[in-house]
């Protein structure tokens, strides 16, 4: 079983241009047949066509709310999308599970509510900098509960954690919030994904390296900020990063992420 992970980047490409190509990705990145795919950095709008483009059941959960109506939020989007990026669209996270796998269950958890960001900023000692900036967009965890092969299910985690350049502990935070949302979900022995952006690497998180550890159980976790870990499944090999020519697009590259895959059984 094949799963993937993979940092949309609002559609938009490397180098960067006004064309962006939703559409082009998400078909990229199923065509061949991936069981689970998850997905970041969404419009908000795409969610309604995902089905439509992938021929696979598509779970969508709104991050950060669009400001516009559709139609009108892409075309502002369309004028200026490095600069708007979601701010009229919306950012939303999606799971796509492919034909023949049965979903049980739908959830989600937001990242960093007001509650929990005053709490660890207190924590961390956080400026009122770095507390404005992680106060500006929602992020959340989605999962799903997945029927699989031989009557096994498994809880599939799919989050996008905040980004502050200079303090990768809110990151890590938010990573720790995701990952007791996904085992709290999941029934004793019960497998586990855990997958998407976490905006951290092995070396900037101790969330990451305990999670690889026998305390959490999960798969070890490989470079880079996109991952998939899986608790209770068998992984074949390590995680795998797409090269460049993969998503090729032309003369640009599809993303300034690439995607990231684990084979398990």
């Amino acid at each position: 079983m094949l799963i993937r992970s993979w940092n949309l980047f609002h559609g938009r490409t490397l180098p960067s241009g006004r064309r962006r190509y939703f559409e082009r990705m998400v078909r990229l990145i199923c065509e061949d047949g991936p069981a689970i795919v998850a997905l970041q950095e969404l419009a908000v709008g795409t969610l309604r066509r995902l089905e439509a483009w992938s021929g696979y059941s598509a779970y969508g959960d709104v991050a950060a709310p669009a400001r516009l109506p559709r139609k009108l939020a892409a075309f502002l989007t369309d004028v200026d999308p490095n600069r708007l990026r979601s701010a009229v669209e919306g950012q939303a996270n999606a799971i796509l599970v492919a034909p023949g796998l049965e979903v049980t269950e739908h959830r989600s958890i937001v990242l960093n509510p007001r509650g929990f960001r005053k709490r660890a900023a207190e924590e961390l000692g956080l400026g009122v900098v770095a507390r404005l900036m992680w106060a500006r967009e929602r992020r959340v965890c989605q999962a799903l509960r997945i029927r699989l092969d031989a009557g096994r299910t498994a809880v599939v985690g799919n989050l996008h954690a905040t980004s502050l350049r200079n303090d990768k502990r809110v990151a890590d935070a938010e990573l720790l919030r995701a990952a007791a949302f996904v085992d709290g979900l999941a029934d004793p022995g019960e497998p586990v994904v855990l997958a998407g952006d976490f905006n951290v690497t092995v070396v900037t998180s101790p969330t990451l390296r305990a999670l690889g550890s026998s305390e959490w159980g999960f798969s070890q976790a490989g470079p880079g900020f996109d991952h998939v870990l899986v608790r209770g499944l068998m992984p074949q090999g390590r995680e795998r990063h797409w090269p460049e020519d993969l998503r090729r697009h032309g003369d640009v590259l599809l993303s300034d992420h690439a995607p990231v895959e684990l084979e398990v059984r």
